[in-house]
Order: structure tokens, then C-alpha cells, then sequence
């Protein structure tokens, strides 16, 4: 049986699912756009191609192995995009959630259930249909369970809303010894500047006791409040909106002490390293172009 077990974002890294980009198919046509960034490349014709893509991932792996990390592949769907592992579940303690993601990516979990079936049957949830969790929206950092969510009434109509509030209260019910933070993000389906498309594309843990955080994609100004003292002002590196866009928030731990960034975020590379980590930087930029970048492609599923 495969173990899991992850309790924070910064354990040290042994098992994780990263996401694959070949044969992922052509460029979306406007109507299937999932997120207003990729929209807004597909009208200029700057969607990322698959060669790049390709390219940058792999770079990723090679970073992940020369830690020691073992990197599990999903299986090849023709025509598919799979890069965007962490949508389709997430380990919590030693439980793998699946996620409930829109129904035109459910493809995607078929090309990981050969991982699954490595799992103990009592250590798989999988929540109601009416139940909406995807991974890039459920930080861990320890005692505490952070939840992005969107309490908007037209959560419905919005394709950019991804964890309802049954799936906050799903993960209370599952996880009652958690203190478990919902945060109401910013959406929206044109503006890339203005969707936190999720909880991680607004905010992340580094580290042992430090967070990245764009105030702008809370809808409440008091979630960013809570975030502040909790992790206090002197620890936080705030983004702007422009470094929203370009996912400065979506990096990915490997331990405490070592992080992978993208290799053109030189504002957070340099205070990063300032804070004492040390710092892996890949080209992702083409991912980056399709509204998720590091920690959206990855799946842990141990960490120390």
C-alpha cells in the first residue's frame, strides 16, 4: 500500500504526483477556457505550446529528483490537458480526498486511479457529488485547515468558483481536531487581475513560520487581517496584483528550507533567499500562462 501523509506545505518532500503536459491537444477554442488568463492568451494567440510546456515540467522533475523526491506520473489521455494535478484531490494527515472539479476535467482522475489503487480503501474519501473541493483551494499548516471558497449568490454562473461552502463544512465534518479558516476570494471570468482563481493563487505558508499573500484576492478584509497576525507582518512577503497574475504565490516547497520558484520572479527569489532558503528557479512561465503554475502541478502525498 502506498503511504500518505501530509500535514503542512513545507515537510520535507518524498512522494508526489506531478502533472504531464504531452499530447494535451491544441489550444482551446474561447468558449472552453476555463480561467480569464488563458482566455486572455488564447484571443492573442499566446497560448502556450506543447513543446514548452513539455520542456518546463520536465525541468521541474528534474529538480524534484535530485532531492530524492519520488515523482509519480499520471497515465497518458491523448488530447487531454493534465498538468494541474493538485485540482484533482489532495492528501490531508493520511486521507487522499478526491475533489469534486468541473465536470469537464473528470477525465483527469481516470489517469491517476493506477496511483490510487495503491491506496488503502479506508484511507480514500470521496465527497457527495453536491460537495465542490479542488486541491489548489486546501492549504495545510499543521493545527490549521485554510479553505478559499466564494459566497457569492452567483457562485453558480461563475466557472472561476471552485470550493462551495458544503465543502468547507465537508472538510469541519471530516477534520473536527483542525481549526479549519474559510476564505471568500475574489472571482471573476474576464479579468485575470481580479480572480483568485484559488486559495493558493492568493496566499501561501513557507517555510516554518513565514506566508506570501496578495491582500487584494480576499473579498473580506479581515480574512487577510487573520492571515497577518497569524503569521505576523514581519513574516509576510505582500504581492501586488501584477505578481497575482504571474502566480508569485504558487511556488512549491520542498522542505522547510528549499523552495522552487519560477525563475522570473526576481522581487520574491531575492527576499526569499534573503530569509535563508534556498532557491530552486525553473522556467514555468508558458504553464503560468494557463492560471496555475508550481504548487498547482503537484500532488503530495508524503511529506515528513
Amino acid at each position: 500500500m502506498l503511504k500518505l501523509h501530509v500535514t503542512n506545505e513545507t515537510g520535507r518532500l518524498r512522494a508526489v504526483v506531478l502533472g504531464i503536459a504531452n499530447q494535451n491537444g491544441p489550444a482551446p477554442k474561447i468558449e472552453e477556457a476555463y480561467d480569464p488568463k488563458s482566455l486572455e492568451h488564447i484571443v492573442a494567440g499566446t497560448y502556450p505550446v506543447e513543446s514548452d510546456l513539455v520542456f518546463e515540467i520536465s525541468a521541474f522533475r528534474d529538480v524534484l529528483e535530485r532531492y530524492g523526491v519520488k515523482v509519480y506520473r499520471p497515465d497518458l489521455i491523448p488530447d487531454l490537458n493534465q498538468i494541474f494535478s493538485r485540482d484533482i484531490g489532495f492528501v490531508i494527515d493520511r486521507y487522499f480526498i478526491k475533489a469534486n472539479i468541473l465536470p469537464d476535467r473528470a477525465e483527469e482522475w481516470r489517469a491517476i486511479e493506477h496511483i490510487v489503487k495503491q491506496i488503502a480503501p479506508e484511507d480514500l474519501i470521496e465527497a457527495p457529488e453536491e460537495v465542490h473541493i479542488e486541491g489548489g483551494d486546501v492549504i495545510l499548516w499543521n493545527e490549521y485547515l485554510f479553505v478559499g471558497t466564494y459566497k457569492g449568490d452567483d457562485y453558480s454562473a461563475i466557472n472561476t468558483a471552485r470550493t462551495n461552502v458544503k465543502g468547507v463544512q465537508f472538510l469541519k465534518d471530516m477534520f473536527p481536531d483542525k481549526i479549519v479558516k474559510e476564505f471568500d476570494l475574489i472571482k471573476s471570468m474576464t479579468n485575470p487581475r481580479e480572480n483568485a482563481l484559488h486559495l493558493d493563487c492568493c496566499f501561501q505558508p513557507v517555510g516554518r513560520d513565514k506566508a506570501i499573500i496578495y491582500p487584494g484576492g480576499f473579498r473580506n478584509p479581515a480574512d487577510y487581517l487573520y492571515l497577518r497576525k497569524l503569521f505576523g507582518g514581519e513574516n509576510i512577503f505582500t504581492i501586488t496584483a501584477d505578481e497575482m497574475y504571474e502566480m508569485y504565490s504558487n511556488i512549491f516547497s520542498i522542505s522547510e528550507d528549499a523552495v522552487v520558484t519560477e525563475r522570473r520572479f526576481d522581487r520574491l527569489n531575492y527576499w526569499l533567499r534573503n530569509q535563508g532558503f534556498h532557491v530552486e528557479e525553473v522556467p514555468y512561465h508558458e504553464i503560468g500562462k494557463q492560471e496555475g503554475l508550481l504548487r498547482c502541478s503537484t500532488l503530495p502525498l508524503y511529506r515528513d
